[in-house]
């Protein structure tokens, strides 16, 4: 095993030699340079995501929702509404909506985290989702890292979700220190007391199960140092310039409404929050006992023999299946129920 993957990354090596792409080399510096600085990881845990092999299209695993939930059953509902809505707006016969509704039945009953609907099948992703560390906290994002062409503080985000459409290609990396990356996640498990017995037999069965591993696209998020230590806060954004811009809107308005701060502790934060904005590409602003800080944040699938790896059974769901949607006959007829 450990020959095939030398072989390998000398494969990557030669071809990123006989590339004549100076931003490649670039990136690959970058990469190396954060290996150093940041030698650590800091697992964040598993990451949900819905993922379709469509038979029309050929064999690849895509991403159809972004691999950024936190429990199974939320993507099983939003399965359910795509398989609703099309049923609702995308035919008009009543045999290819008989079909949707009565996959939607399914999810309204059972917690399935696969399902083959009119040639598709539609299967609930596992992911882990992890951040460099160092000694001064984790990872900021790297100067290679993509931006918007037109960054905006103002309006809504446009920058478009970077995880649909991904193709599951475990034979494929982007570069040599991406090769490495994912020859060193091939064993990785979780271990340690905090974690309960059966996390760590599943994450031991799945080395075995699903022994490749896809390195999914790089997103952007915001940490808080703070009394406990380093804490996330709100979603994973495409960009750097995305995560910084939640941050701003988080100090300026979401924040002080949400935790309902006074008018001084609003006063500072909307002061920090400006600072911030105004030194446009900043990764960090202290208020006060808090350091925010933008973080860069990976991700890894692990892909088998029959594709991406399910939801293990100890990953946790806080609610079960629900009807999400009014009754809808295959004529497509909605029924309200009162």
């Amino acid at each position: 095993m450990a020959d095939d993957w030398k072989q390998h990354l000398d494969k990557l090596h030669a071809g990123l030699v006989g590339r004549d792409d100076p931003a490649a080399w670039v990136a690959e510096a970058d990469a190396v340079d954060a290996s150093r600085r940041y030698p650590h990881f800091a697992l964040r845990g598993p990451v949900f995501g819905l993922a379709a092999q469509d038979a029309e299209a050929g064999p690849e695993w895509r991403v159809l929702q972004p691999m950024t939930d936190g429990m199974p059953q939320q993507v099983r509902d939003g399965l359910n509404s795509l398989l609703w809505f099309r049923a609702k707006d995308d035919t008009e016969d009543p045999g290819v909506r008989r079909e949707l509704l009565a996959a939607v039945a399914v999810l309204e009953r059972e917690p399935v985290d696969e399902l083959s609907v009119l040639g598709v099948r539609y299967r609930v992703v596992r992911g882990d989702e992890f951040a460099r560390s160092g000694p001064d906290g984790l990872e900021p994002p790297r100067p290679t890292d993509l931006e918007p062409a037109e960054p905006s503080w103002e309006g809504r985000h446009t920058t478009p979700e970077r995880d649909v459409g991904f193709v599951f290609a475990p034979g494929e990396d982007e570069g040599l220190m991406a090769g490495a990356l994912k020859l060193a996640m091939r064993e990785f498990t979780y271990t340690g007391a905090r974690f309960p017995a059966g996390v760590r037999a599943d994450s031991e069965r799945a080395i075995t199960s699903h022994p490749d591993v896809v390195l999914l696209p790089v997103g952007f998020g915001i940490a808080e140092h703070g009394a406990r230590g380093w804490q996330p806060r709100g979603a994973l954004m495409p960009t750097p310039h995305d995560a910084r811009r939640m941050l701003y809107d988080g100090l300026n308005e979401m924040w002080p409404l949400l935790y309902e701060f006074g008018e001084a502790k609003r006063g500072r934060y909307a002061r920090a929050a400006e600072k911030f904005r105004a030194a446009r590409h900043a990764d960090e602003v202290r208020v006060d006992d808090s350091l925010f800080r933008i973080c860069r944040i990976e991700r890894m699938a692990r892909f088998g023999p029959d594709g991406p790896e399910p939801p293990r059974p100890s990953d946790l769901d806080d609610y079960g299946p629900m009807k999400m949607h009014p009754t809808m006959d295959e004529d497509g007829t909605l029924h309200h129920e009162e």
